[in-house]
């Protein structure tokens, strides 16, 4: 089960974290992983550990925000079965203090790097006879995040568009899904705590590890897994939906 024998899958932003998770995984399940990072320095370690397990892995320096670059990319690829938009970044502030410049950052990754990734996509995956995608929206989708604006909006288009595709194209074999990770542990998240919060690292770690009601943040190898079943043939019947990963975070907090 959950083989992805003869599959070959584009993972955006998988240099590290949550996409450097889904690659690895991917490969280990016998796909052709395509990482996509920003630089090719971004991927190398990914690349290296991936190649040391035996599994096939290629790099791409791509700026996702560019269509040229995406379709360039894309184009070299060729045909595709998975398409996992992972690729994002963050931004913490509420809709007065985001100032304009980074609100057009967010959105420029977040949402027009995920429609370029779609837009370049589609046509690899219909010479495949269809295929699959996986969105990465999150829980600010579903709930109020505090000081998250320019995030949430994002990733709510995100979603929107993860139906909107899903809708348009179940005639041509293919599929579209999105996950909703509450807080992982990954590099990302440790950079956070040590820039804003330098002073007080391992109780910022743990305030935020208890705010998943099961009481620690996910690791990226549960995201992974969770990618690995959507992706597979095994969830042949699933389109059109987002699948929470946040330990409660939505229906058990009070």
């Amino acid at each position: 089960m959950f083989s992805l024998q003869n599959k070959k899958a584009v993972v955006t932003g998988g240099g590290s974290g949550i996409g450097k998770a889904i690659a690895s995984l991917f490969a280990k399940q016998g796909a052709e992983v395509h990482i996509v990072e920003l630089t090719e320095e971004s991927a190398k370690e990914a690349v290296a550990e991936i190649s040391a397990a035996g599994g096939k892995v290629f790099s791409h320096a791509c700026n996702v925000a560019s269509q040229q670059e995406v379709l360039a990319t894309f184009e070299k690829i060729g045909n595709i079965n998975i398409l996992i938009n992972n690729a994002g970044i963050a931004h913490v502030g509420k809709v007065e203090t985001t100032p304009e410049a980074d609100f057009d950052r967010v959105m420029s990754v977040n949402v027009k790097g995920v429609y370029n990734c779609l837009y370049a996509a589609i046509p690899q995956l219909r010479l495949s006879g269809g295929g699959v995608i996986l969105n990465m929206a999150s829980i600010a989708v579903w709930v109020g995040l505090s000081d998250r604006f320019a995030y949430s909006t994002a990733k709510g288009a995100v979603m929107s568009m993860t139906l909107s595709v899903a809708k348009d194209y179940i005639g041509e074999n293919i599929r579209c899904n999105s996950m909703s990770p509450a807080r992982v542990h990954t590099p990302f998240v440790d950079g956070f705590i040590a820039k804003n919060y330098p002073d007080n690292q391992d109780e910022m770690f743990d305030k935020l590890s208890k705010s998943q009601p099961i009481g620690r943040m996910g690791k990226p190898e549960e995201v992974a897994a969770l990618a690995l079943f959507l992706c597979s043939d095994e969830a042949g019947f699933i389109t059109g939906s987002d699948y929470p990963i946040d330990g409660g975070f939505i229906k058990l907090n009070s």
